[in-house]
């Protein structure tokens, strides 16, 4: 099985094996931290690298997955912040140049799944930011999730 990259894993909230040997865990930062309501949050990631600038060879996954921070607006210390970060002013080209170094280290025929969270930013605001069409996803709730083959 190819390696499986999670660009932006946080606390791996979705992940069903939180350490599963196919997929290197990423993220800009490490945290260990207990949230106001007693929660642990713990952010250990295999590698601390920035999404935008990854250190791997172009077509190195099978497989990436995207989950970058969904919030334009949340307190600097707060614990929604802590949990799922915060975008800066200019997301769209941050978020764009996110999306373009998953692309980068997909294998061709290889599948990138965008998880967004449309709280604040509608996920069909992100899609046009992207510039290339999904292959398919749902559309029923608040957090989408989106598929894109290279």
């Amino acid at each position: 099985m190819e390696p499986i990259l999670d660009a932006c894993c946080g606390s791996k909230m979705f992940w069903y094996d939180k350490d599963n040997p196919f997929v290197i865990f990423m993220d800009n930062r490490e945290e260990n931290d207990i949230l106001c309501d007693g929660r642990k949050l713990i952010v250990k990631p295999d590698i601390v690298a920035d999404f935008k600038n990854m250190p791997f060879p172009d077509n190195t996954y099978g497989l990436v997955v995207f989950d970058p921070p969904h919030l334009i607006s949340a307190g600097a210390d707060s614990w929604l912040a802590k949990k799922y970060g915060v975008l800066p002013k200019e997301w769209k080209p941050y978020l764009k140049a996110g999306f373009d170094e998953c692309m980068r280290v997909l294998k061709p025929g290889g599948v990138l799944v965008f998880k967004w969270n449309e709280d604040q930013i509608k996920t069909a605001e992100v899609l046009k930011v992207f510039e290339r069409q999904p292959l398919f996803g749902d559309r029923r709730s608040k957090t989408r999730w989106t598929f894109f083959m290279k």
